[in-house]
């Protein structure tokens, strides 16, 4: 949908293929290249370069995160697994929106970032597709509550991850959970696995 799907059969049956493979990586950094044209056009100051030399760089990272977490399926927790990547979430959306507040000024930067998002399949699936197809092959192993929906819960939990970096960009960290604190809560509350007994 979003991203550059992989092969199911391949990066289920050896889990270095995500790993190992840096095209990944390198494709995302070429969309967010990709998604630069569009956005550079009438910009007043170095807001906009910013936000995409800081997007080139830290978006494969966490994207990579996000597509190796299916190789955890079967291992460890649900929840020990997803409470780094909720940290990490949230260090992602503190880094990249910090960058994007005053990139997004003009309406006619936001409008272009919109399309070119769309042109280059950047857009929300590109997070929230690995993170279901995880929670998908946990919930084929029995290891989420039977009414757990992958994709709904995906988007839940990166959703609390966007709203408590929100919430430290405008308020600080004053009366905010810490974010590895933060992190498991928000998986915490997503009750997706069994419950015990």
């Amino acid at each position: 949908m979003a991203t550059s799907q992989s092969d199911p059969q391949t990066s289920q049956g050896d889990p270095q293929t995500s790993r190992s493979d840096p095209h990944q990586s390198q494709d995302t950094r070429r969309r967010v290249l990709e998604m630069a044209v569009p956005l550079r056009r009438d910009r007043v100051d170095g807001s906009v370069d910013h936000f995409l030399a800081l997007l080139q760089d830290r978006l494969p990272l966490w994207l990579r995160m996000l597509h190796d977490l299916t190789h955890r399926a079967g291992r460890g927790t649900v929840g020990g697994n997803l409470a780094p990547v909720a940290r990490a979430g949230i260090d992602h959306y503190v880094e990249v929106q910090s960058a994007a507040l005053p990139a997004f000024t003009s309406p006619q930067v936001t409008v272009r970032f919109r399309q070119a998002l769309r042109d280059t399949g950047l857009g929300p699936g590109a997070e929230v597709e690995p993170l279901a197809a995880y929670l998908e092959a946990e919930r084929r192993l029995s290891r989420l509550a039977p009414q757990v929906d992958p994709r709904a819960s995906a988007r839940l939990l990166l959703a609390g991850c966007f709203h408590r970096a929100y919430i430290e960009l405008f308020v600080g960290t004053y009366g905010v959970p810490e974010r590895d604190v933060s992190a498991e809560e928000i998986v915490r509350e997503l009750r997706l696995e069994p419950a015990a007994g």
